[in-house]
């Protein structure tokens, strides 16, 4: 696909936020998704053929329902390193110096706020939860930034103990990488991703060290979940 094409297909406010909600890794409905976009269910069916026929999500049909996602980790760092490229408050082209829009609703609001706080992008951590996870893996030296973000022979060691398992394919020619930084578009800082990233999310939801808010991005630390992240990576529970 060209750039071009691939600006027009995410220039448009509709598909934009479609992509964006798509970032909880998980499939939804067109219904579902043109609720939340605020469009009719026909402009909805029309953007979606748009976004698959770019390759940008995938479509999945049982019974009735048209699901679609992403159509793979690849699509979900685009769309996030392209979220961390929007200007900050007070800059040219960026929102008014008193900050970004003001949220519509309080409970738009309280959502904003819990997926600042901790959410998912796509299958990895991010937000404050995702970039602290990341500080912490770096400061033991389980993963090191020297020549690229690598998982080190003593991160993989702490993986066994922990009784998780990279996918046998990571790393290799043509498959995920191992770790990959993510610039975190709330935090302007770098989080975890890549096949090591997603590990970790998936123990961390696996194990209800974190727990989804409502049906949305944002996770909430529990507190079984405050004791490991306190044991395994020195982790206290973050601030409000």
């Amino acid at each position: 696909m060209s750039l071009a094409r691939l600006a027009a297909l995410l220039a448009d406010p509709t598909r934009a936020a479609f992509c964006t909600a798509l970032l909880d890794g998980r499939a939804w409905t067109a219904g579902e998704l043109a609720r939340h976009a605020g469009v009719a269910p026909s402009t909805a069916s029309e953007h979606l053929s748009r976004l698959i026929g770019g390759g940008l999500l995938a479509e999945e049909r049982q019974g009735r329902h048209r699901y679609v996602r992403l159509a793979g980790p690849e699509v979900a760092t685009l769309i996030e390193d392209l979220s961390s490229f929007t200007p900050p408050a007070g800059t040219p082209g960026g929102p008014p110096a008193a900050g970004p829009p003001a949220p519509r609703s309080l409970r738009e609001s309280t959502r904003l706020s819990a997926e600042a706080r901790a959410r998912t992008c796509y299958d990895h951590l991010a937000g404050r939860l995702g970039v602290t996870v990341g500080d912490a893996v770096l400061a033991r030296g389980l993963v090191t930034e020297e020549d690229g973000p690598t998982l080190t022979a003593l991160g993989r060691a702490w993986l066994t103990e922990l009784g998780a398992e990279l996918p046998p394919r990571a790393g290799r020619a043509g498959a995920r990488p191992v770790v990959r930084t993510c610039l975190d578009w709330t935090e302007r800082r770098n989080h975890l991703g890549g096949a090591f990233g997603a590990l970790l999310c998936r123990t961390a939801l696996d194990r209800s060290w974190v727990e989804r808010i409502g049906s949305g991005r944002a996770l909430r630390v529990t507190p079984d979940g405050e004791r490991a992240l306190r044991e395994l990576l020195g982790v206290e529970p973050l601030p409000a």
